[in-house]
């Protein structure tokens, strides 16, 4: 473990949603030599993935849940980083527009919305995890903002509070005479690019420094030199540090070859449907006014998700039943790495028919006006999986100065604000004396299945294994 000093020289290799939070907070927390690296520009594209960024973060929107089942402590994180969204969209509205970064400047300007999260079953029951869920949040106190579907005193509650309108947006009970769902008020989804942007543009003001480029921020290496790190970038420079986290999304387990069976990159699958703005019906229906974030048949098989267009008229549809793989060679070692659109030296954009086929389904059963516009773009979600969900902040054994943050198995983002402040806790030697310290802790699992790192690259999830939708498949067909 190193001993950090306000002046020590700490290096964070990525500028996604666990690099730039634990540097806005090293530099809040008095830590005057922080730098970042990334291989991206993510400041020039603002982090726009139509603008050419790969990464999790660099993404439309995300899911602010705060539903975690037994795990009451993510749920109580996700409630403090809700209080700081809200600031987030405050600061941002009392901010001069020739101020912001450029992707905040036009269009919306907000990041955090709370259009409600419809946890809607594909069943005529609710799941076990839906009422271990409510039974928590009637521990904690905050009961009364959810609301079910079949339960008449919600019903009249979500009526007074003006939420009734989105208990069943897919009409399913009109529709399918069955609609059993919980409505959580308290959650919704924020625009992700934009709000790194303005992660970045905090971390900047508060004296954070970057490097963001394809050569001198693309980190090939991590070695060490009198008991300090090195970092190796492209253009064969060597950064020697105090400190380097390493957060680089999934391109940590490439970097960082202590994580294997500990960390695993793998992807999710991701297609859009452009609501046209022409039609005035779909494009108020679909609008976050009218159109909550769903989950449909979560912990019951499924696992498709929806959230409402944004400002373009982009309508995100994700399917996590399956997260794939892509073993590649790095350095004599076989790891999972992205392939993706832009960055990769092999490129991919389409999903594995599965996939598609999984979300079609979704949108055929539940949003049937949407089937002969069919599907207008689709992509991988490359981020890391850890052997039990939950995130890995730690130093890495026998590497001196050098800690890991990452495993955010798609549910980190909506830490973004808040994560940063349990990660320098950590940094600073303190994990022992805090939940999340022991929570992040670097680990091991002795269980024959851990999250699907046990299958290696035998493993039936392998990209290359899969059947690839093409866009002939984009069509729904009678």
């Amino acid at each position: 473990m190193t001993t950090l000093e306000h002046s020590s020289k700490i290096i964070i290799v990525g500028s996604g949603v666990f690099g730039i939070s634990t540097a806005l907070w090293l530099a809040r927390s008095g830590y005057s030599d922080v730098t970042i690296l990334d291989m991206q520009d993510t400041a020039a594209t603002g982090y726009d993935p139509l603008s050419g960024t790969d990464s999790a973060s660099a993404d439309l929107n995300k899911i602010i849940r705060f539903s975690y089942g037994s795990e009451i402590e993510y749920q109580r994180l996700a409630s403090e980083a809700a209080q700081l969204w809200d600031d987030w969209n405050r600061e941002i509205a009392a901010t001069p527009a020739d101020e912001l970064p450029e992707s905040l400047r036009e269009g919306d300007r907000k990041l955090w919305w709370n259009v409600g999260l419809l946890r809607m079953s594909c069943e005529s029951e609710f799941g076990a995890f839906e009422i271990e869920t409510l039974e928590n949040m009637e521990r904690e106190g905050i009961r009364e903002f959810q609301f079910r579907s079949d339960d008449d005193a919600d019903i009249a509650r979500a009526k007074q509070r003006g939420w009734a309108h989105k208990l069943d947006p897919c009409r399913r009970q009109k529709r399918l005479g069955t609609h059993k769902a919980v409505l959580d008020s308290t959650a919704g989804f924020v625009y992700a690019y934009k709000s790194c942007a303005w992660a970045q543009y905090l971390a900047k003001k508060a004296g954070v420094k970057t490097t963001l480029d394809s050569v001198r921020g693309k980190v090939i290496d991590i070695t060490s030199r009198d008991s300090r790190p090195v970092v190796h970038t492209a253009d064969g420079s060597e950064h020697i540090a105090d400190l380097v986290v390493v957060a680089g999304g999934g391109w940590t387990p490439s970097l960082i070859p202590e994580v294997q069976g500990l960390l695993e990159t793998t992807a999710g699958s991701v297609a859009n449907i452009q609501i046209p703005m022409d039609d005035p019906d779909l494009w108020g229906r679909f609008a976050p006014e009218n159109q909550p974030v769903i989950s449909w048949g979560s912990h019951q098989g499924k696992e498709v998700y929806s959230l409402p267009r944004d400002e373009n008229g982009i309508f995100k549809i994700g399917w996590r039943k399956t997260k794939w793989t892509n073993f590649e060679d790095v350095r004599g070692r076989r790891v999972s790495v992205p392939r993706t659109a832009h960055v990769t030296e092999k490129k991919e954009t389409r999903v594995p028919i599965d996939a598609l086929n999984g979300i079609k389904e979704y949108i055929a059963i539940n949003f049937p006006e949407l089937v002969s516009l069919g599907i207008s773009s689709t992509r991988l979600c490359w981020y890391t999986d850890s052997i039990d969900n939950s995130f890995v902040v730690d130093f890495v054994p026998g590497c001196p100065g050098v800690a890991v943050c990452s495993g955010g198995s798609g549910h980190g983002f909506k830490f973004l604000p808040i994560l940063g402040r349990e990660v320098v806790k950590i940094l600073e030697g303190k994990g022992s004396q805090t939940v999340y310290g022991q929570m992040w802790r670097w680990r091991s699992s002795s269980e024959s299945k851990r999250n699907g790192l046990e299958e290696g690259e035998e493993g039936p999830r392998v990209l290359s294994k899969q059947a690839m939708a093409s866009e002939a498949d984009w069509k729904f067909t009678n």
